[in-house]
């Protein structure tokens, strides 16, 4: 997404303050930190995806943000102020998954309250609209389903002109099309200038959405990078054919002493491989005498780099 010098600024601040900044952040639940010396700072602008595995630190570090938590130590700023006093500013919409909505009440009713309360509310009806939320407005919450919910969550996250929206695996419950719809919504509140971010298990929305993803683990950051380039930081390439007989099991004790090989994957007549050196891997299945169709050499996905980078980084600390 590109941001013009104008859509960056924001009230009261320039583009040169960082939008979020951690510093040598650290908090810990007895003997489990959570979040570890997490440094990172985030701009206007950007939408970036927060990634790890289950007990990496992402819930953690949201909290953090908001100041639903504090920290052991290390500072957290937004916009260059303490997240309660951005937060009491309006300068923050956050859509978690905890906390409940109150269920005897409309949707309107309930985003007409959100706007009433924000600093700097925008108009009810454009927020419903934005949300997808206008034909069930008359809704009560609790007759309302998962994707319903969801979207609902959404409007009271932009009920005002916040500089920050923090989401908390926004489309979980979504169809496909409230999926494409939100986030070219989403895409249109980066590119006004304001800062998205998000933690998702969709990798594949990471991938399509994001400027810059983050990738956590064990409450430190592992990652950090455009896709492409968190990609790249996996080191391997994937690697596929198929062979035209069955694959004996010879031929699959071969494979898997073909050099630089890191994951095999024999499913009939298909072989799939991952690698750190493709080419010297490919020369290598050709000298085993068999013959392969239909070979493909790509770079890994995102969700394939993801799991290939938290996987190596588990291997160096058993």
């Amino acid at each position: 997404m590109t941001t013009t010098s104008a859509q960056a600024s924001t009230t009261g601040k320039t583009a040169a303050t960082p939008a979020v900044r951690f510093d040598q952040v650290s908090k810990a639940y007895g003997e489990v930190r959570a979040v570890d010396g997490l440094t990172l700072a985030l701009h206007p602008g950007e939408t970036v995806a927060l990634l790890g595995p289950n007990g990496a630190g992402k819930s953690t570090t949201l909290d953090l943000l908001l100041g639903l938590k504090q920290a052991d130590s290390g500072t957290v700023s937004v916009f260059g102020t303490s997240p309660r006093e951005a937060i009491v500013a309006g300068r923050v919409g956050a859509m978690l998954q905890s906390g409940g909505l109150m269920d005897e009440v409309t949707v309107a009713e309930l985003v007409r309250l959100a706007c009433a309360l924000h600093p700097r509310p925008y108009r009810a009806a454009d927020v419903l609209a934005r949300a997808g939320l206008a034909q069930i407005a008359d809704r009560k919450v609790n007759k309302l389903s998962g994707g319903q919910v969801q979207r609902v969550r959404f409007a009271l996250a932009t009920a005002g002109d916040s500089d920050l929206i923090v989401l908390d695996e926004p489309t979980t419950g979504m169809d496909v099309s409230a999926r494409q719809s939100f986030w070219a919504t989403m895409r249109e509140q980066a590119d006004a200038g304001r800062t998205v971010l998000f933690a998702t298990h969709y990798l594949e929305e990471a991938d399509a959405v994001a400027d810059r993803v983050l990738v956590l683990h064990r409450g430190r950051l592992l990652a950090d990078g455009t896709a492409a380039e968190i990609k790249a930081k996996a080191g391997a390439r994937r690697i596929s054919f198929d062979l035209a007989d069955e694959i004996a099991g010879t031929d699959e004790a071969a494979l898997r002493d073909l050099p630089f090989l890191t994951s095999l994957d024999v499913s009939g007549h298909t072989v799939r491989i991952q690698s750190s050196d493709a080419d010297a891997t490919v020369h290598a299945l050709y000298g085993l005498g068999l013959y392969p169709r239909n070979l493909e050499v790509a770079g890994l996905g995102l969700e394939q780099a993801f799991v290939a980078i938290t996987a190596a980084e588990e291997a160096k600390q058993k």
